[in-house]
């Protein structure tokens, strides 16, 4: 059975001609055909190779979402070469405690600034390269005949550094299994989310490469038939998710509940009549919700819908299907908010030591504010005692099947 490197590399060769990877970059979308990203991941190979990079040498990439990024990676990858995603807006001496940490070989950024900030805060730090050059200045290279070197499920292909939230950040170190499993579960959602479709996937993307979700959601899009559209200015977030119109996209509560308070804030400045049929279609979609329906419930409704629910929903393009939102609870008030609005938003709950899904909701069932939906295959999960410490009497236990 072919691994999940494998099965990216056999769909980006049958999307040759077809747009996998876009950037807005201002009001333009610069794109990429699965063969482009072919040529230059076969560059990046090359410059490897040409620089003494052997396999399980570490090598690690800093810089906001691109699609050179997304080259990188999986130019490392498929020379056995383990990619350390590097968050670019934490602070440098934390960036070098990590790199102290892993040691990589190299050091691959997205601009010179990035690469300096690291230097001054590790005087041992390795060279930074930049991304462009090496695509610039490398020659075009003939296509590699072999697979990619992963070839065990064992084989570590990425280290990627938690949070430290609750701590110092600690590197987890992620296999070929481990992507080859968990991408499955995702390919598995994302077709009963779409359901039968001849057209390819359009997702949308703003959260930092350096953490796990967003990998698996790169690596997801890439292993399906699908278009990647990459934000690159969270200031004109608003104005980029109306130009990739996505099925679907990754969130955080915390944008999510400021998307609803904005809306609010929005409401309680038009003129009293919009107000009131705001409140009164509100008030009858959630009496709806629990059951408790009354007379000219329906008529509120379809005027809400019609007149401010349909306009608001607009804003998010007019291809979604539904949002999806993981890395922090979000407010059951907030999630009804949208359900309200006709978008359904499907939780996930995970963690970078499980290869960033534990749960996930299944867009086959309505979904349930308040819930992450249930385990994914492969993934067991029990609350056991917490033994020794009488203020927590409880702890999750995860772990994979």
């Amino acid at each position: 059975m072919p691994n999940f490197l494998e099965n990216i590399f056999v769909q980006l060769r049958c999307a040759e001609g077809r747009v996998v990877l876009r950037e807005i970059r201002r009001d333009q979308i610069v794109s990429v055909t699965g063969r482009e990203v072919l040529d230059r991941i076969e560059r990046v190979r090359a410059y490897l190779r040409s620089s003494g990079v052997r396999t399980g040498d570490r090598c690690a990439l800093l810089g906001p979402n691109s699609i050179s990024w997304a080259v990188f990676h999986l130019a490392c990858m498929a020379e056995g070469v383990i990619v350390v995603p590097l968050y670019s807006r934490q602070a440098p001496g934390e960036i070098a405690g990590m790199m102290k940490d892993c040691q990589p070989l190299l050091l691959f950024v997205s601009e010179s600034a990035l690469g300096d900030a690291v230097a001054g805060a590790w005087s041992e730090a390795p060279r930074p390269i930049l991304m462009d050059d090496v695509l610039e200045r490398s020659a075009p290279q003939p296509r590699l005949s072999d697979v990619p070197n992963p070839s065990q499920d064992s084989d570590i292909v990425t280290i990627i550094y938690t949070s430290g939230t609750s701590g110092e950040p600690k590197g987890v170190c992620l296999n070929v299994g481990n992507f080859t499993h968990m991408l499955s579960c995702t390919t598995e959602r994302l077709d009963q989310l779409m359901g039968a479709t001849h057209e390819p996937d359009r997702v949308f993307h703003y959260l930092p490469f350096s953490f796990a979700a967003s990998t698996i959601l790169l690596l997801s899009c890439l292993a399906r038939e699908s278009v990647l559209t990459l934000s690159t200015d969270l200031d004109r977030l608003a104005d980029e998710i109306r130009l990739a119109s996505p099925n679907y996209f990754l969130n955080v509560p915390t944008l999510l509940e400021r998307v609803r308070r904005g809306v609010e804030e929005a409401i309680s400045k038009r003129p009293a009549p919009i107000r009131s049929l705001f409140a009164k279609a509100r008030s009858a979609w959630q009496r709806r919700y629990v059951g408790r329906g009354r007379p000219f419930n329906a008529l509120w409704l379809a005027l809400g819908r019609g007149l401010i629910f349909g306009k608001i929903r607009k804003r998010f393009g007019s291809h979604l299907r539904a949002l999806i939102c993981g890395s922090a609870p979000l407010a059951p008030e907030t999630q009804q908010f949208f359900l309200m609005l006709g978008i359904p938003v499907l939780q996930a709950y995970g963690l970078t030591e499980t290869t960033g899904i534990c749960t996930l909701d299944d867009p086959r069932v309505p979904v349930e504010p308040g819930y992450v939906g249930t385990a994914i295959r492969g993934i067991e999960m029990k609350v056991a005692e917490n033994q020794g410490d009488s203020s927590r009497p409880h702890r999750w236990v995860v772990s994979h099947r």
